[in-house]
């Protein structure tokens, strides 16, 4: 590998690449046999938000009403739509549509820090050295470069796809950088939004675009030298250049990317900021075929101020906003082909500091899944009379990885090789959990 492409690979699988690069790595890797067969039966598409820094399980889905007030914190715990099941006071839109999700309380595993953590529930599998709090680091594949590799691209689209960002640990690792997600920035909610390297630049027409392809197409037909070569390295170039040509003039792209095509009283229900907006351009990325969509949210690690927090806007726009999106996807059918996750990388402590927050804990958390058949309404595992820990039908992130794996139609139990040939569990001894499969 030369020294440039060494570079780009790292870089990309840490930061996520632009359509071109991205394109240009897979062309390079394109050899017959490179791709695994996509798995049978209809395939199951995932959104994962990530609620990066550790969302508390206290002021989500698992209050403690009865624990003192250190441990308690300051919201009340609401009914559901379920009977019997409470939430926090700080969720209320979750709470109504608490009928068409499962929560899971039980997962717990045992790295305090942000970049365990992150990798950890990122790729279903620990670190295999300490990592620090801030590290970007992936030893082992994200769970959408997997499905990357493994299910390929679907008429062009990208097949995994990060917003605003890549997470810590959302990186293709030794699979490479061509299984590096497509990363969509910018502001969504904004007027003037457009997706980088995919909308057509204003001055250029669409039919005015269509014209040079066919003008580039006439002069690449004419005889060249290069044609008596053996292998021409023009055809590695020409596959991504025509796959980045069809997706920028494909009608079923462009339609999906653009929001100013969805129904203002939808898009009004998802919130009219970035986040929701986001997870509404999830959705109709899920509906024309691509396979993942990872919706980064920062900001989870309240250290200190956690209540003034969780009744500001970042809080109230996730209970929104994903309520919103389970919605949507339950009215237009496409709840069952659609698996919606979302956690961040560990729960927070029990008692409260003296800074009015809560600190790592990874002892107990709570996750959301929804569609896919998950069963709806359900309550997965239980943590101690004060969330301690998680003390009923307890599960680690392995389970919870070979589920999700599950859930997608890959087999957890395969061996993958790594870049120098050496076989790697994808998921080391998990086990389904086997409430989501009722």
């Amino acid at each position: 590998m030369r020294r440039r492409d060494f570079i780009q690979v790292g870089l990309g699988g840490m930061m996520g690449l632009g359509l071109t690069d991205l394109l240009r790595l897979q062309g390079r890797a394109a050899t017959p046999g490179a791709h695994p067969t996509p798995p049978t039966g209809r395939p199951v598409n995932c959104i994962l938000i990530w609620l990066d820094g550790g969302p508390s399980h206290y002021e989500t889905f698992d209050p403690k009403p009865e624990a003192p007030s250190e441990i308690r914190g300051q919201f009340q715990a609401i009914s559901t739509a379920v009977p019997g099941t409470r939430f926090s006071e700080a969720v209320p839109e979750l709470a109504k549509a608490a009928d068409k999700f499962t929560v899971i309380r039980s997962i717990c595993h045992k790295d305090p820090n942000h970049g365990g953590g992150n990798h950890y529930l990122m790729t279903g599998s620990p670190t295999p050295v300490p990592v620090a709090c801030g590290a970007f680091v992936t030893f082992h594949p994200s769970f959408g470069s997997v499905v990357s590799w493994q299910r390929g691209q679907n008429e062009g689209l990208p097949p995994y796809v990060s917003m605003p960002s890549v997470t810590r640990s959302g990186g293709p690792s030794f699979l490479g950088g061509k299984y590096a997600p497509f990363v969509i920035d910018g502001q969504p909610n904004a007027a003037d939004f457009r997706v980088r390297d995919v909308v057509l630049p204003s001055e250029i027409s669409e039919g005015r675009a269509a014209t040079r392809r066919n003008l580039r197409a006439t002069l690449d037909g004419m005889k060249r030298y290069t044609d008596r070569l053996a292998e021409d390295p023009a055809v590695t170039f020409d596959q991504y250049l025509q796959q980045s040509v069809d997706l920028v003039l494909s009608s079923k792209a462009q339609a999906a990317f653009d929001l100013g095509h969805e129904d203002a009283k939808v898009r009004e229900s998802y919130g009219r900021n970035d986040f929701g907006q986001r997870l509404l351009m999830a959705r109709r990325l899920v509906e024309v075929g691509v396979s993942w969509v990872t919706v980064n949210y920062g900001g989870w690690d309240h250290h200190t101020k956690l209540f003034e927090a969780y009744k500001g806007d970042s809080v109230r726009n996730m209970d929104r906003g994903v309520a919103a999106l389970i919605r949507d996807l339950d009215q237009r059918g496409l709840l069952d082909s659609t698996l919606v996750v979302m956690l961040g990388e560990f729960g927070r402590t029990p008692k409260v500091n003296k800074d009015a927050g809560r600190d790592h804990w990874p002892h107990a958390m709570s996750v959301l899944m929804a569609g896919a058949g998950c069963p709806r309404g359900a309550v997965i595992g239980a943590t101690d009379a004060k969330g301690y820990a998680a003390s009923e039908n307890v599960h680690r992130p392995e389970d919870f990885a070979a589920s999700l794996y599950s859930k997608m139609g890959i087999d957890p139990n395969q061996a993958i090789h790594t870049n120098t040939g050496r076989p790697v569990q994808l998921v080391n001894n998990g086990r389904r959990i086997k409430e989501l499969f009722a």
